[in-house]
């Protein structure tokens, strides 16, 4: 996992592929994640950077929380 503090911090909302992605920003940052909205995606982590495959997925699960969040 390679998130900053300052990218905390700057989030509104966090998407994760895995319950355990979840876990492991929470045992990073702890509180700073009070009042920023987690997803967990549910997407097994076991693609590769890009992979078309994945973005479809992406688009489809992660894209309903985008577009319900744009004013």
């Amino acid at each position: 996992m390679i998130v900053s503090m300052e990218q905390v911090l700057w989030a509104d909302m966090i998407f994760v592929m895995e319950r355990v992605h979840k876990a492991r920003l929470s045992k990073k940052f702890g509180t700073s994640l009070k009042s920023k909205q987690i997803i967990c995606l549910d997407i097994p982590d076991k693609y590769t950077f890009m992979q078309p495959e994945l973005i479809t997925i992406l688009e489809r699960t992660a894209g309903k929380y985008l577009r319900r969040n744009q004013h």
